[in-house]
């Protein structure tokens, strides 16, 4: 089960890469749009995510299940503007700026938002 877990996370990892690499990668183009890697990125990472969730269960860890939620919404809220803009020539600034900011805060949830140990 363990190594179940690695291999969605390190996908989970590789997901957020490609999203936050789209992105990124489209700072400095006047015209921004949703290209083909951030769409895979995200519906990867999300995915990952769910079944991260469903092993971790599973396995009958501990599961800050509000944490879970948190970056539950904002990866759906990530995949649907996602998805509703992939055949778009353009997207605004706006949406392109609020798309990295969620990524950003959706990697800083799950780095930031852990369990102490002591």
């Amino acid at each position: 089960m363990e190594i179940l877990r690695l291999v969605l996370l390190f996908l989970h990892i590789l997901g957020f890469a490609a999203l936050i690499g789209g992105l990124l990668s489209q700072v400095r183009a006047p015209e921004k749009r949703v290209l083909d890697v951030m769409r895979d990125g995200v519906g990867t990472a999300f995915l990952t995510g769910l079944f991260l969730v469903g092993v971790l269960e599973a396995g009958d860890a501990d599961v800050d299940h509000v944490k879970i939620g948190v970056k539950f919404a904002i990866g759906l809220v990530l995949l649907g503007l996602v998805m509703a803009n992939m055949r778009k020539p353009r997207i605004p600034d706006g949406l392109f700026w609020g798309l990295l900011a969620l990524s950003v805060v959706n990697v800083a949830v799950a780095v930031f938002w852990s369990p102490v140990h002591t």
